[in-house]
């Protein structure tokens, strides 16, 4: 039994990120596994570091612009925030009025440039929604807004529509970014590929299950929401090529970690997971991570914990709130490299 109390720490305010720094100029802290040091680099140094025969997997995600502020027709306020697609251009969505909704109910997006339809509750504040006279992808590129996390502390700007992506994002369906991604440059990703570093890409649409809040004591009886994954044909190839040359792999991010490890669990290329990876864990396929700073008692920081050792990543962010790194979404980035083959 493991105590969520066993992951949290104290963050200073001031340390959590509110602006991201230009592309691939963030600081990395690269973690020992064996807890001997912790070396302060620039992200740019992960070229160096990075194993040459490695193979380095990415999430192509795409972060939806998917909250829409209106009305309901009583005229009362309401929000609305897409998770993911059901059937027939019906969405799960959150959705926030002032007063319960009820089904048949259409909902004034954005001043009038979208309606949506309540189709039906869901439970915890989740319905079925479907938008009217256009698809709800559609609707949230043309006037959604982009869902920033609640830890940053301002309204969205226009350039937060490309500095909240990954310079790789393709797939339309995340409600978050996967941040450990967003400190990559083409450059840094071309430089990689020079030094023999093959490049693959999953896809895992984050969703809020990712950042739900572990509200239980022990970290066994938490449950992850199930979230939507794919791994292509080229990357399974690319994955057990590595695999049987004994080449290390290593993760762009929590959402690959989980993707590459559901995948290895079940042999299911694409579907949908709900694994928790939480300390014990014995990695089928990632030896190394790359990833940015968490939320204290958050599932992403038990992961990275699973990784890398509890006492390890322990002393790993005192150090860098001793060194004054940025820290969530928008901040600093971490490195843990494969063990020494």
């Amino acid at each position: 039994m493991t105590l969520v109390d066993a992951f949290d720490y104290e963050l200073p305010p001031e340390l959590i990120a509110q602006e991201p720094l230009p592309r691939g100029t963030a600081r990395l802290l690269l973690v020992a596994r064996d807890g001997s040091a912790c070396e302060h680099l620039a992200f740019g140094d992960l070229v160096a570091r990075m194993p040459p025969d490695a193979l380095l997997v990415l999430n192509e995600t795409r972060v939806v612009p998917a909250r829409f502020l209106g009305r309901r027709p009583t005229g009362g306020k309401a929000e609305l925030l897409l998770v993911r697609p059901l059937v027939d251009g019906a969405w799960e969505a959150f959705v926030r009025t002032s007063g319960r909704p009820r089904p048949g109910e259409v909902l004034e997006l954005e001043e009038g440039a979208a309606r949506a339809e309540i189709l039906s509750g869901l439970g915890a504040g989740r319905f079925a929604v479907r938008f009217v006279g256009e698809e709800a992808l559609e609707a949230a590129e043309r006037c959604g807004r982009l869902p920033l996390p609640p830890y940053v502390r301002r309204p969205e700007r226009p350039e937060d529509r490309e500095l909240y992506q990954t310079v790789f994002a393709r797939e339309p369906g995340a409600i978050a970014a996967p941040t450990a991604g967003l400190h990559f440059t083409p450059a840094i990703l071309s430089d990689l590929e020079d030094r023999g570093v093959q490049i693959a890409r999953v896809v895992l649409h984050v969703g809020p299950g990712t950042f739900t809040p572990v509200r239980c004591e022990r970290v066994e009886d938490h449950r992850m929401e199930r979230e939507r994954y794919r791994v292509p044909p080229e990357t399974e190839r690319a994955l057990a090529n590595a695999r049987a040359c004994g080449r290390p792999i290593v993760a762009c991010g929590t959402t690959v970690v989980r993707t590459l490890e559901a995948y290895a669990q079940s042999g299911v290329p694409e579907g949908e997971t709900n694994l928790f990876i939480h300390p014990p864990y014995a990695f089928r396929l990632v030896d190394g991570l790359i990833t940015n700073f968490h939320l204290p008692r958050s599932t992403l920081l038990m992961l990275v914990s699973a990784l890398a050792g509890v006492d390890v990543i322990r002393r790993a962010y005192a150090e860098a709130v001793r060194a004054r790194y940025r820290f969530y979404s928008y901040g600093d980035a971490m490195f843990i490299p494969p063990p020494p083959s």
